[in-house]
């Protein structure tokens, strides 16, 4: 598998609204892009840093990224690495014998992207996302 770059590194917030002010009054970031995803409950925005987007991502419905803001607070949710082709990269994960994904394949995310996760027992706890960009 190639992995050229981290992609992003996605933040849970509480409130993105008052997260966009600091991300781009506190922090000088330029706002690239925003959108909401309805299928996964979420308020997204982009943030650039250099070849790194930074994903500030509020939870408006129920599920997986719901619970880590009522459990946690927020905070650092996950890293993405890019790469070319998810299904392949997909595949090659699950005929391995090392790393494995809880998804049963990847699914459309943020911008039309292609992504999915890994299962943060086999990767030491982390939260790893791949992605390929359409």
């Amino acid at each position: 598998m190639n992995i050229p770059k981290i992609d992003h590194i996605g933040i849970m917030v509480k409130d993105l609204e008052a997260a966009k002010r600091t991300y781009s009054e506190g922090l000088g970031l330029k706002l690239a892009k925003e959108e909401i995803n309805e299928a996964h409950g979420l308020k997204v925005a982009f943030f650039s840093c250099g070849e790194v987007m930074i994903e500030v991502i509020e939870p408006i419905g129920p599920g997986i990224a719901m619970d880590f803001v009522e459990q946690i607070g927020g905070g650092v949710h996950h890293v993405c690495f890019a790469v070319d082709d998810a299904d392949a990269a997909f595949a090659e994960i699950k005929a391995g014998n090392i790393l494995d994904s809880f998804m049963p394949a990847p699914v459309t995310g943020a911008a039309g992207s292609k992504v999915f996760f890994l299962s943060p027992e086999t990767i030491h706890n982390a939260q790893i996302e791949f992605a390929q960009h359409a």
